[in-house]
């Protein structure tokens, strides 16, 4: 059930309705669950008994963590059992075809096995949970994990399959979210703050993405064979600010509909593109991701706690990790690998010269960031590596062919609201005594009036897929 569409429109306001009716208060987490679980089936119902084997494992071994007598081996139970789920449905037919081929009856089983949507997403969060209460590092267990295991049931369901995160985060973390479980009223929602997140969410995907996808979509092979380099350039430049429209539109109103709830999940991208280092970057890109992998993964490994070359090795391994997150193919491996040794290099670069940081060297790094990445989410619309060769050659071959204007009007017509987004932020933040409240209402009338007159053709999500 896509967030762009009507039957999703009806379910929430059907399950709000419901929600805050007060007769009905104490079943307001039920109702939640039941509202959850229609949107994660209405698709492939069948995949929802998935989900449920996932919810049981991790209702299991975070109970007997706090109230069993061997509390590591629950632990591992629960961690090895996330990851041979996500690994099983999501990386076996990477492993088959590599190994198998796709003709023999492993690799073609494989090959021909749906993938859960949301899988990496919910597949994180049983691990978040199973990790907390063992680590014990920031609640205290029987909070997050209460004496009765009825109760503790309802809240993992919930908290695993709570639908605005389910299918595409933003990855909710036990310790962040769990806490906040408890009855709700109608008086306490942020009305402002949800109709923003909303109203931005829906203006980036519908007006934004969708409608830079009807250009974008060249990238592809063969699409891309007849292009000028130029045009070859400026479709990567969109596509950089489409996955950014997309995942951030989605963000935005898994954001805005969880406090409608009254949950807030944290905010998943920062303005992302203003970065001028590839470790700010990863700050403000899917913040709830590369925080997952730092504090999961990174700091678990050594961080940089344990030499410069453990370190670089470290930031090798969570971006390689992180890459193979996003997608069950090499080129999304490579992805990482790309993002890991600009990490590492920086850092390198940073240990050993000092430079000074003016306005004009600011903006050259930030060129470079921006250029770098944009670039590499080559690797994520073209998985075929052989595909990925072949466009860098049309860009080096193609100078001579013309210039498809159209295109290249159309694109940065359509870019131009991300750049007057991020370079907003930039003057906010330089001249913060400026008061531009009054202002804000206008420019949501324009993205309400743009999302009713401009919504290209509906789309699926980009992070659908992963």
């Amino acid at each position: 059930m896509l967030f762009n569409s009507f039957i999703f429109l009806e379910l929430v306001i059907i399950t709000f309705v419901l929600y805050y009716i007060p007769l009905l208060s104490k079943f307001q987490i039920p109702i939640l669950i039941i509202s959850s679980l229609l949107f994660y089936s209405y698709s492939q119902p069948e995949l929802v008994i998935l989900l449920l084997v996932s919810v049981t494992i991790n209702i299991v071994s975070s109970y007997y963590v706090v109230y069993g007598t061997n509390k590591k081996s629950y632990a591992v139970f629960g961690v090895v059992c996330n990851l041979g789920i996500l690994i099983f449905f999501k990386y076996g037919p990477l492993i088959a075809a590599t190994f198998f081929g796709q003709t023999n009856t492993v690799g073609n089983f494989f090959v021909n096995m749906p993938l859960p949507i949301g899988i990496s997403f919910f597949t994180f969060q049983g691990i978040s949970l199973v990790v907390d209460v063992y680590s014990q590092k920031f609640n205290d267990n029987k909070f997050l994990v209460p004496r009765s295991f009825i109760q503790h049931a309802q809240r993992i369901l919930f908290f695993k399959s709570f639908f605005p995160q389910l299918v595409s985060g933003p990855i909710v973390k036990a310790h962040d979210f769990i806490p906040q479980i408890e009855t709700k009223f109608l008086s306490e929602i942020a009305w402002e703050s949800c109709f923003k997140s909303i109203v931005a969410g829906y203006f980036l995907k519908l007006v934004i993405a969708d409608n830079l996808n009807d250009f974008t979509f060249r990238i592809a092979h063969p699409f891309f064979l007849g292009q000028s380099s130029f045009v070859l350039i400026m479709l990567l430049y969109g596509y950089s600010c489409q996955i950014f429209a997309d995942f951030a539109g989605y963000s935005l109103i898994a954001i805005g509909i969880s406090k409608l709830f009254g949950y807030n999940l944290m905010d998943n991208f920062n303005f992302p593109y203003i970065s001028t280092s590839f470790k700010e970057f990863w700050k403000r890109w899917h913040i709830s991701l590369s925080s997952f992998l730092m504090e999961y993964l990174y700091v678990p490994l050594g961080g940089n706690k344990k030499g410069k070359i453990r370190t670089y090795v470290n930031l090798m391994i969570v971006m390689l990790l992180g890459g193979l997150w996003h997608g069950a193919a090499w080129s999304y491996a490579l992805w990482g690998i790309f993002h890991g040794l600009a990490l590492a290099i920086e850092r390198l670069f940073n240990d050993n010269f000092k430079i000074k940081l003016s306005t004009p060297v600011l903006i050259l790094k930030g060129a470079l960031v921006f250029g770098y990445v944009s670039l590499a989410w080559l690797l994520f619309k073209l998985p075929d590596l052989n595909h990925v060769a072949e466009y860098f050659k049309c860009i080096y071959k193609n100078s001579k062919l013309e210039t498809n204007i159209r295109i290249v009007i159309y694109i940065v017509t359509y870019s131009y609201p991300i750049i007057i987004y991020h370079l907003l932020y930039l003057f906010k933040r330089k001249y913060e005594h400026i008061n531009l409240k009054k202002l804000e209402f206008l420019f949501y009338a324009v993205m309400i009036f743009l999302i009713f007159t401009n919504s290209s053709s509906s789309e699926s999500f980009i992070y659908f897929q992963f």
